[in-house]
């Protein structure tokens, strides 16, 4: 079996068959790994979730930003804000069954055997991959839970922007998952800046990359993740980023995981939005 990691899809679905197709997926032997943002901006969300949805146990996804949005606007959590192109999924005849499936997708995904971790975004520094994998289960539990429209309520801002153990309630499961769905730069403390958004070299001093902080605590693994369009295709300090900027008219990227080894695979996209209708 030959398990391939696919970065933001964002809804377009055509992208998708077409890189399966240039890796020759198999869909009786292979896996893929998806890393969130299924839906969102693209022209075929709906399209995506039920490919997905539909390969079962051939497909692991974690939760995105976009993907938790979408959960909080069938909710009434939140309203659609105008770049959205969720309406397909709202009208659908299956919306209840494939929000459902959602819903109860992991925010972390990890194969010992394999030696990689799978997230949107990224690790807070402060935390182990036990840590991780703890905090994840516990933003799981609440989400999957009878009260998961509370949950998503209070998913939005970006306060608390930093991690300690004593945080509870509400705030507590804010920075749990903004790290693990919006994160791209903090300071070397794991402080969380969650709006600037271009290329490393750019950022305001005193920010790095989450994964170029000094003495990071999950540095001893191997983690794929992708949320940032603007850093692309990347591998070094022991990750992988696969956000290419399919939407943007860039690329779809995905990679053949290996142990300890990883081969980027990607196809050009045609343009589906304009960088200045974000």
């Amino acid at each position: 079996m030959t398990t391939y990691a696919i970065g933001d899809v964002q809804g377009c679905f055509d992208a998708l068959q077409a890189l399966l197709e240039k890796i020759r997926f198999d869909q009786t032997h292979d896996a893929l790994w998806f890393t969130g943002d299924l839906v969102n901006r693209g022209p075929q969300s709906l399209e995506t979730l039920r490919f997905v949805k539909g390969l079962g146990e051939r497909a692991v996804s974690v939760l995105g930003n976009h993907d938790l949005h979408l959960l909080a606007v069938a909710t009434g959590a939140a309203k659609q804000k105008q770049q959205d192109a969720l309406d397909e999924v709202l009208a659908a005849h299956d919306r209840d069954e494939l929000l459902d499936w959602l819903r109860r997708r992991p925010l972390l995904h990890h194969d010992a055997a394999l030696g990689w971790t799978l997230v949107h975004a990224g690790l807070l520094p402060q935390w182990d991959l036990a840590d991780a994998r703890r905090l994840a289960r516990e933003a799981e539990t609440a989400l999957q839970s009878d009260r998961a429209d509370n949950f998503l309520a209070h998913m939005y801002g970006d306060l608390p922007d930093h991690w300690h153990e004593d945080l509870t309630g509400h705030e507590r499961l804010r920075v749990i998952v903004n790290a693990f769905t919006r994160l791209r730069y903090c300071d070397p403390e794991g402080k969380m800046d969650l709006r600037f958004k271009d290329a490393p070299g750019s950022q305001p001093l005193g920010l790095v990359p989450w994964f170029q902080v000094p003495h990071r605590r999950s540095g001893a693994g191997h983690i794929v993740f992708g949320h940032w369009s603007m850093l692309g295709a990347y591998q070094d300090h022991g990750v992988l980023g696969l956000d290419g900027g399919c939407l943007w008219g860039r690329e779809l990227c995905g990679a053949r995981l290996e142990p300890d080894v990883a081969q980027i695979l990607s196809i050009r996209c045609r343009t589906y939005r304009r960088a200045d209708a974000v």
